[in-house]
């Protein structure tokens, strides 16, 4: 069932999302050579928590983290721990929170220290992905629309697009209908509508589009050992046309500028 959210809803959702992008931004910086996951998990749970909201993925069917921390080969839901971070890694963070009973959802993928050109290369196109994303989530296009181009850019630079994983509908609940595969066939699927939110997150491999679960049950890794990089927002769709309520205060992507809430949102 697909629920529409009133524009009440969006605001708080928007202040949710507000909480998440100040706390993701901060764990960007602090990210560096010789911190452990697990540190960062600890800054995110006590971000979140010291603006008054609750960490939406602690606990969530038994995670044990705040965040999502995955590295190099990890796509996505690599759990917080020991692990250090090491000059060269790719760190994919991905975060929620919980305000007044609404979820927000993101994640970026970073570079730790100096990275390959390749590595640099996914990161751009993955994060271009979502951008081209959110620019079909607009009334009255269809939720196919959203994947064919996720899909088109990443394959036209020899990147592979996972399939088992899928972005979504985003709201009292982290996920929610509709299912957004970040591929598929423009024109298909669900007419988008003023009041959607979804999570759009692409997940973009430099090999192979092919994945598997590690023994821990949550960490999902490439096949073939090839990097993975992962971006995500919570947009809503508008009268307007989207807006994302996760985009960090900062002008993290000049091209997204131009899906930031209203001004009076903001005060």
């Amino acid at each position: 069932m697909v629920t529409l959210k009133s524009p009440r809803e969006i605001e708080i959702m928007r202040a949710s999302g507000k909480i998440t992008s100040r706390v993701l931004a901060g764990l960007m910086k602090a990210a560096r050579p010789g911190m452990t996951t697990g540190e960062l998990d600890k800054l995110a749970e006590r971000g979140i928590r010291d603006a008054g909201g609750i960490p939406t993925f602690k606990g969530y069917n038994g995670f044990a983290g705040s965040i999502c921390a995955s590295v190099n080969d990890e796509v996505v839901h690599g759990i917080p721990g020991t692990r250090l971070l090491c000059d060269g890694d790719l760190l994919s963070i991905d975060i929620g929170t919980t305000l007044d009973g609404y979820v927000s959802d993101s994640a970026v993928t970073i570079p730790i220290g100096n990275v390959s050109q390749t590595a640099q290369r996914l990161l751009d196109v993955t994060r271009e992905c979502l951008t081209l994303g959110i620019a079909q989530m607009k009334r009255g296009k269809r939720v196919g629309d959203i994947g064919a181009a996720v899909q088109a850019h990443a394959e036209a630079h020899g990147f592979g697009v996972v399939r088992e994983l899928v972005g979504h509908g985003v709201g009292r609940a982290m996920h929610e209908e509709p299912q957004v595969p970040n591929y598929g066939e423009a024109g298909t699927g669900l007419e988008l509508r003023a009041g959607l939110v979804l999570a759009i997150e692409p997940m973009i491999t430099q090999g192979g589009p092919k994945v598997r679960i590690l023994e821990d049950g949550w960490t999902v890794v490439t096949a073939d050992g090839k990097l993975a990089a992962h971006f995500e927002h919570t947009i809503a769709v508008t009268e307007d046309g989207p807006q994302i309520l996760t985009l960090r205060d900062y002008a993290e992507d000049p091209e997204l500028e131009r899906y930031r809430q209203p001004k009076e949102a903001l005060a």
